[in-house]
């Protein structure tokens, strides 16, 4: 699963997260971003083609050295300067209190401690600071919901550790933030046991 995982997977995500139709949704969560902006889960850079002129820079934070490498030319392509500054979500090694966003796009479906993430999360942001978010995961309707726990275990090997079935919402609020708006949606076109989204903001008191 080596080779897999650290070469053949970040290509494969590429491919699947830079379609399209994902594009007006990064719009929407990178809106309203400014000043100093973490990003978890930086991947291969599809979020900088949205990132507001108000960005004066961003902190990625991921763990695949592919990811970055495929990333470049989109760095290159933006005007907020990029620094690479972690590789987990589960343990910043960024001061607290000291920045004035974090962005994530379908990521904490695949950090295996996502309560720790958050509690990153919510301390690095300064008081009021905001959580911008889509991620994927817990459908409400009992039938998918049932798929989900059934196809989660097969899923995470293939996927790299992909949850589908996280309580997106309850999860961000029980790590201390207030949500300040949220819209919860399948997904057209995407299965429904994968597509489930949670898109919103939340903020620190």
């Amino acid at each position: 699963m080596g080779f897999y995982r650290n070469r053949l997977l970040p290509r494969l995500q590429d491919l699947a997260m830079s379609r399209g139709d994902l594009r007006a949704v990064r719009a929407r969560v990178c809106q309203g971003l400014h000043g100093d902006v973490v990003e978890i889960g930086f991947g291969t850079g599809i979020n900088a083609d949205f990132y507001p002129p108000e960005v004066a820079k961003l902190i990625a934070i991921e763990p695949s050295a592919l990811c970055m490498r495929l990333a470049g030319p989109r760095i290159a392509r933006t005007s907020t300067p990029v620094e690479l500054a972690g590789l987990t979500g589960e343990k910043l090694e960024l001061p607290s209190d000291s920045f004035d966003a974090v962005l994530s796009t379908w990521t904490l479906c695949t950090i295996p401690d996502v309560d720790a993430a958050l509690a990153e999360v919510h301390r690095v942001l300064r008081p009021g600071g905001e959580f911008h978010f889509v991620e994927h995961g817990h459908a409400p309707d009992p039938k998918f919901a049932a798929w989900q726990q059934r196809i989660e275990p097969a899923w995470k090997r293939v996927a790299g550790g992909c949850h589908v079935t996280r309580p997106i919402a309850d999860l961000i609020e029980r790590a201390g933030f207030g949500i300040d708006s949220l819209e919860t949606y399948y997904r057209e076109g995407e299965p429904k046991i994968f597509g489930y989204n949670f898109e919103g903001i939340a903020r620190k008191a």
